[in-house]
Order: C-alpha cells, then structure tokens, then sequence
C-alpha cells in the first residue's frame, strides 16, 4: 500500500519534471520586443541599467548563471544573452504553470516580471506584446 506521505511528495515533485524549454520564436518574439532584436547599450530602467538583446538586468543575469564573464559583455552578445534567458526560464518558468508545460505568455511574462511575473497583473501588457509578435 502506498503511503500517504509518498503520494504528497510525488504530488510536490511533479511540478518540477516539467520542462520549461522556451522555443526560438517566442525567444525571438521576446527580443524583438525588447530591442528590436538589437544589441542596445546599458541604460536606466526601473531601478537599475538593462542591457542589451534582451535588457538584461544585473539580478537576471546573475540568475541565469552569470555568463559571459559580465553582463554587459553577455548582454551583447546574442548567443550568451540566448542561453541566459533560456538558462533563467528554465529556472524559473515552472513556478507558475502548475504542472503544465509553460507558455510562450508565461516565457514572456517571466522575463518581463521576474520569478514571480507570470502572476503579476503587471506584466499582462507585455505578455500580449510578445503574443502579438509569436502568433503570426
């Protein structure tokens, strides 16, 4: 007979076996949104300086594994700025799936938000920035 405490641990873990693998067009939909798919310089936004392809910030990028030796560096360079926002979604994308597979919304709303940003109201806007760009 199978323990009730095995079947709560397995109802935990679930979510966690999820792949959050964000797909090329929605990457590409994400960078075009943030730059225009562009290797833009740092500048002031919201607290701190983003960066680059994707307007990395110094926590994000930190989070993804810091690669690239800096974020300025990183943030310039597509292939390096690719992997950390792969890096950070599949860190983080599952937070807010409930055991789905995510969503290039919850990718966007991610990126746009933070850990948390796919249940934040605020980044709803952004969400359906990046949709309109990944449904065509």
């Amino acid at each position: 007979m199978i323990s009730k405490t095995l079947i709560a641990c397995v109802l935990v873990l679930v979510p966690l076996i999820v792949n959050a693998s964000i797909d090329d067009a929605c990457l590409a939909c994400i960078c075009q949104v943030e730059s225009g798919c562009q290797p833009l310089g740092c500048r002031w936004d919201v607290y701190s300086n983003s960066c680059g392809y994707y307007q990395l910030k110094k926590g994000y990028w930190q989070d993804c594994g810091s690669p690239g030796g800096s974020l300025q560096a990183c943030a310039a360079d597509k292939d390096c700025a690719d992997q950390c926002v792969r890096a950070y979604m599949q860190r983080y994308a599952n937070r807010c799936t409930g055991g789905r597979t995510p969503t290039c919304r919850d990718y966007a709303r991610v990126h746009n938000g933070g850990p948390g940003g796919c249940k934040s109201a605020s980044t709803i806007g952004y969400g359906n920035r990046v949709m309109s760009c990944y449904s065509k």
